[in-house]
């Protein structure tokens, strides 16, 4: 199953010393800074997806993440120049794929561009795929529910979405287009998902995206794929959108999904409460040390007057050479865990990790690694602390999908 990682400038500084914690780059972050593909031995994914609501967004859109300046070099230069997808040395092929950017523009009755739009930008990026013009239906009903009774919205929306898709095969074939067309879907039950696919199908299309999937609980969307199953032709493949249920991907690819994007593996690494460092066999949470200039809620307590800023401080940087002096064998893990919860009691109060936290000490995952991330970081890697760190934890977390994907059975030869 190919894996393709939607980009939102996620980069870490090469610069960046994890000691002293300061940086020493200039210039452009975009141009001197890594990207994933760039920092680990081989690409973790085998494509990069980028939005048009990320580079160009509609008004009132929160999505961009680039600058004026960054979007006229990403359409002078191209995708592949822009992102370095053809770094010399890569053990393998990054493939480029552009999206509209549907729920960005979820809340609004119309998509707020046309096909031309969305093709111009494909044309403009130079990418390999791109994906047609859709309107994201959010609810989901069983089979049960008479198509009568289903909101007219999203049979509205559902029609929209199969048009726009059928103008978008006939712009690209019409002007010969060089990048592969891929379908979107749309649907609000498992039936209406194979109406969708069957009707692609029939406009030309043997690579389908399925949208608006993304709320979905797992056994609805292999529901859904299972209903497609009865009209997919063998050589259809089907693409999820944004899917993060990655322990599920077995089953995805038995279902006839060719290829999947998400950010789940990187959000992962900062955002969930406990699953912040993976491996093949589990997850573990990250050592959270934050710091006292950079955390909200402790600021809030600070400028409130509850918490001493220079107290603060000093359980701060006595956790920060804790785990170092841990990691070197100078502090034992009871002395350590007792700094933590001190400083834990200060910056959250009622928070107690202790135990999940002495697991990732005691065991160590990031010895076995054999990234690079955890190669040249150590220790340093399942701190949560900055966006260095944070990040590159990130980046290790797709390492660990791609040895996952790599490792799912091969299929019989002649299936998808």
């Amino acid at each position: 199953m190919k894996f393709f990682f939607p980009d939102a400038h996620d980069l870490v500084d090469p610069s960046f010393d994890f000691v002293s914690e300061r940086r020493t780059f200039s210039g452009s972050r975009q141009q001197a800074q890594l990207y994933a593909h760039e920092i680990l031995s081989e690409p973790p994914y085998d494509g990069m997806l980028l939005s048009k609501a990320m580079i160009d967004p509609h008004l009132g859109s929160k999505s961009v993440r680039y600058s004026f300046a960054q979007v006229q070099r990403l359409k002078r230069v191209g995708v592949r120049e822009f992102l370095r997808l053809d770094r010399p040395g890569l053990k393998r092929q990054i493939a480029s794929m552009g999206d509209c950017g549907s729920f960005s523009y979820v809340n609004e009755a119309e998509p707020p561009y046309g096909v031309e739009a969305v093709a111009q930008f494909y044309m403009d990026c130079q990418f390999d795929y791109g994906i047609s013009l859709d309107h994201v239906i959010l609810g989901f009903r069983d089979a049960s529910v008479k198509k009568s009774d289903v909101p007219p919205d999203w049979r509205r929306r559902f029609q929209i979405t199969l048009s726009k898709a059928e103008d978008f095969i006939k712009l690209q074939r019409q002007e010969h287009l060089p990048f592969k067309p891929i379908g979107a879907a749309q649907g609000w039950s498992s039936e209406s998902y194979r109406d969708a696919v069957k009707n692609l199908q029939m406009m030309g299309y043997d690579y389908i995206a399925l949208g608006g999937m993304v709320p979905l609980k797992t056994p609805e969307i292999l529901a859904s794929l299972e209903a497609i199953r009865e009209v997919r032709k063998p050589s259809t493949k089907l693409h999820l959108l944004g899917i993060s249920r990655l322990e599920n991907l077995d089953a995805f690819e038995d279902a006839g999904v060719y290829s999947f994007d998400s950010t789940s593996p990187l959000k992962r690494a900062f955002m969930d409460d406990r699953d912040n460092y993976h491996s093949l066999e589990r997850t573990y949470t990250a050592v959270r040390i934050p710091q006292v200039d950079g955390n909200a809620q402790l600021k809030k307590l600070i400028l409130a007057g509850v918490v001493d800023f220079g107290a603060a401080r000093k359980l701060e940087l006595a956790c920060f050479e804790g785990v170092l002096e841990f990691d070197k064998g100078k502090l034992g893990i009871e002395s350590l865990l007792e700094r933590l919860r001190e400083y834990e009691l200060v910056w959250h109060g009622k928070k107690d990790d202790a135990v999940r936290y002495r697991e990732t000490l005691e065991d160590k995952p990031w010895k076995r690694c054999r990234c690079a991330i955890c190669q040249k970081l150590g220790i340093h890697v399942v701190l949560f602390r900055g966006a260095e760190r944070n990040r590159r934890r990130g980046f290790h977390n797709l390492y660990v999908l791609r040895q996952r994907l790599d490792r799912l059975p091969a299929k019989e030869k002649g299936k998808t």
